[in-house]
């Protein structure tokens, strides 16, 4: 027997009376049950292939410990960034009415349209090109291009995630900030921004989990070099190079392990703010 969220009972499996609901939530409940036996099977599969030793050789690598910690580093840097550019746009195409907000809401989609891939290649062309050509020697195949192409990626996911956000959160309130003598400014801080909490914890997990599966940008823009800008996605990729199956599979359920304990992390903090 299965309840909806609205308090209706859904008869079980003993059969379905005319006019029940039951046909209609099942056939949900398959649908959306093959889609999540997939995503397990997949994940029990790279168990299955990878034994204890391989994971820990991948785990006491020296190649492997660097890129854990340059994943880690530049996710965090990455999501940063894109919280600090994408408060500000998620609020201002939210809450304003302004000469080309269409075009620049289409501008925004072209990170999360295109193929990561000509996302770095423009990164490449852009830094070859005057007046950014002179910093290509400290960005280029360099450590602040990893974060760079990670950001340019994530950003654009957050941004839509706080905008949505703040969609959520009624104008009235600060309307009558306003009255009562905030300016907008002060009415930001102190009326939506404790409202957009859950938003912005949910923005800057989507960034983070983005920036760590980022791949073609980081390969393209900042290369794939053995301790220098290997990050976990290019250690996958460097592993397949070799045809080292378990080593790849390893470093894959690594990623695997990481998205998932952020992500358990902010649903559990998101539950806690809930708390009264």
């Amino acid at each position: 027997m299965m309840q909806s969220t609205d308090g209706n009972v859904v008869t079980g499996s003993t059969g379905f009376r005319p006019g029940s609901d039951a046909p209609f939530i099942v056939g949900l409940s398959i649908l959306s049950g093959t889609y999540v036996v997939i995503i397990v099977a997949m994940i029990a599969a790279d168990l299955a292939y990878v034994d204890a030793d391989s994971m820990l050789s991948a785990l006491r690598s020296k190649e492997i410990q660097y890129s854990i910690g340059l994943s880690l580093l530049s996710c965090s840097l990455s999501t940063l960034l894109s919280l600090w550019v994408a408060i500000p746009l998620g609020y201002l195409t939210s809450r304003f009415d302004f000469p080309g907000k269409r075009l620049l809401d289409t501008v925004l989609d072209i990170p999360i349209v295109l193929p990561p891939l000509v996302i770095g290649i423009s990164l490449l062309a852009l830094f070859n090109f005057a007046p950014f050509s002179w910093t290509s020697q400290w960005v280029v195949f360099e450590i602040p291009a990893v974060i760079l192409a990670q950001f340019m990626v994530a950003c654009a996911f957050a941004a839509r995630a706080m905008r949505i956000s703040f969609d959520q959160i009624p104008t009235r309130y600060e309307k009558v900030a306003l009255t009562l003598g905030c300016n907008r400014s002060k009415a930001f801080w102190l009326v939506v921004m404790p409202q957009a909490k859950r938003g912005i914890l949910a923005a800057g997990t989507l960034a983070w989990a983005r920036s760590l599966g980022e791949f073609g940008p980081i390969l393209v823009f900042a290369g794939s070099t053995r301790m220098r800008t290997e990050v976990l996605p290019t250690s996958v990729y460097l592993e397949m190079q070799a045809g080292n199956l378990k080593g790849m599979l390893a470093i894959s359920l690594i990623m695997i392990f990481a998205a998932a304990a952020v992500l358990v992390t902010s649903r559990l903090m998101g539950m806690k703010r809930l708390e009264p």
